[in-house]
């Protein structure tokens, strides 16, 4: 009897491993079900219309890919380039192109469709084809163009009538801002995604998401940063990055006097960031005093933010005369009202007047701007446009040159860095392989659907 029963228990052990590996095995098919509060009007990566933000990113690079990808360390990969390199001076750049690609509806990649592409979303670049390659030149050198062609606004399009791409998902239909579904791709070059097709609900606030995942309506949904705590301690997924976001204060205009700087300086040192972090984001950020975060230039903790009311009101102090100045906000985010008041009861004490306003013609704004890129050069001149600001200056290639160049943003005085925030995604119970990327973007064309929940 003991002779039998081994041989049985080592058969019923080798069938439940047998299971739960095919339990765990990825498999093909099934529908993805994404909500965003994004609503674009656009899918062109490359519209100037549409304001970047990281949902756009992800949306973008399911249908569009890049001729070149960074990875989580911001090292630069081949996509549908090869290989890439610049000729003396680094202002005119050789691409060359994967062979045997397609778009959407079959037509092949050439080089003069690449160029096309990137010539509407680089006006002032001269780009042209050669053989299986492009030329890209710039109006001034540009070492950092390889990671520049990682930017999604750089996904190759093919605009002829019909936006096609050359990513891993087809559009299968498209409402303007409500809706839009996506099929996978059997042909796509690097290898047929896991899912069958994904349907994305868009203009969702943070509160219908949330609902949706509980109910089961959703299986990814983007969760505010100041509730992402909440969220996981009542046992819902939830996967947040790295500070992704700046959230800074940005004045329309340069300084016009000695005087008017010193109350600049007076408005930065009156405010708690740490406060700001703790109870307003809940955690769901870091105070910052540069345009970079830390985990990106190594540099930022050289950058205060620690609050300093005694010495804010002192340099309030030595201006006779101070006009209240207006801060404008966007009052469709949740969380930007209370940080802009937060903001002027902090000027308030230091002496400061800020009158709150919905005006888009106020002294200063309060904005949100994404990092756009790995690539910490190409990440603070991206910040630098969408904050009106000069393009910074490198004067080489060391950290020491990037940290010259984000001083002298900030000692143009236009921009006050407040928070870095993080970007939270709730993921529901059968989406698996799903893995974090420092970028934030969602791996949309690598997750798959368990058939049962755990």
């Amino acid at each position: 009897m003991r002779r039998f029963a081994l041989p049985l228990l080592a058969a019923s052990s080798l069938l439940l491993v047998v299971a739960a590996s095919a339990a765990t095995r990825p498999h093909y098919g099934g529908i993805l079900r994404v909500a965003l509060r994004a609503a674009p009007a656009s899918l062109d990566p490359a519209d100037p219309n549409q304001p970047g933000s990281l949902a756009r990113s992800n949306i973008s690079r399911l249908m569009f890919d890049t001729l070149v990808t960074l990875d989580n360390r911001g090292r630069l990969h081949p996509s549908v380039a090869t290989s890439w390199e610049a000729e003396p001076g680094n202002q005119r750049w050789h691409v060359y192109l994967r062979r045997g690609l397609s778009f959407h509806d079959g037509s092949a990649v050439t080089s003069d469709a690449v160029a096309a592409s990137l010539r509407a979303a680089n006006p002032t670049w001269k780009i042209f084809p050669l053989g299986d390659a492009v030329v890209i030149e710039c109006d001034a050198p540009d070492p950092n163009l390889p990671a520049e062609l990682a930017l999604s606004r750089n996904g190759i399009a093919k605009r002829d009538g019909k936006l096609l791409g050359t990513g891993p998902f087809a559009v299968a239909d498209w409402q303007p801002g409500k809706k839009l579904t996506l099929t996978a791709r059997d042909d796509y070059w690097g290898g047929r995604p896991f899912v069958d097709s994904i349907v994305i609900e868009m203009g969702k606030s943070f509160r219908d998401q949330m609902i949706s995942l509980d109910l089961g309506k959703a299986d990814l949904i983007e969760v505010a940063p100041e509730q992402a705590h909440r969220a996981a301690m009542e046992n819902r997924s939830v996967q947040s990055s790295a500070p992704l976001e700046l959230m800074a204060l940005v004045f329309t205009r340069d300084r016009q006097s000695a005087e008017e700087g010193r109350l600049r300086q007076a408005l930065v040192l009156s405010i708690d960031r740490a406060a700001m972090n703790t109870v307003l984001l809940q955690g769901g950020g870091e105070p910052a005093g540069g345009l970079l975060p830390n985990w990106m230039s190594g540099y930022a903790f050289l950058f205060t933010t620690d609050v300093n009311l005694p010495q804010a009101r002192q340099v309030r102090g030595e201006v006779r005369q101070a006009s209240p100045w207006t801060l404008g906000y966007d009052p469709a985010d949740p969380v930007a009202r209370v940080v802009a008041e937060r903001v002027a009861l902090n000027a308030r004490d230091a002496g400061l007047s800020l009158q709150l306003s919905g005006s888009n013609s106020a002294d200063l704004r309060l904005v949100r701007v994404p990092l756009v890129s790995l690539d910490p050069r190409v990440a603070l001149a991206s910040l630098a446009t969408a904050l009106g600001l000069p393009q910074p200056k490198f004067p080489g290639d060391s950290g020491d040159s990037l940290y010259a160049a984000e001083t002298a943003l900030l000692d143009s005085q236009r921009v006050i860095p407040l928070l870095h925030v993080r970007v939270a995604a709730g993921i529901g119970p059968t989406v698996r392989n799903w893995t974090a990327s420092a970028d934030g973007i969602w791996p949309l064309q690598d997750v798959w659907l368990s058939a049962e929940k755990p």
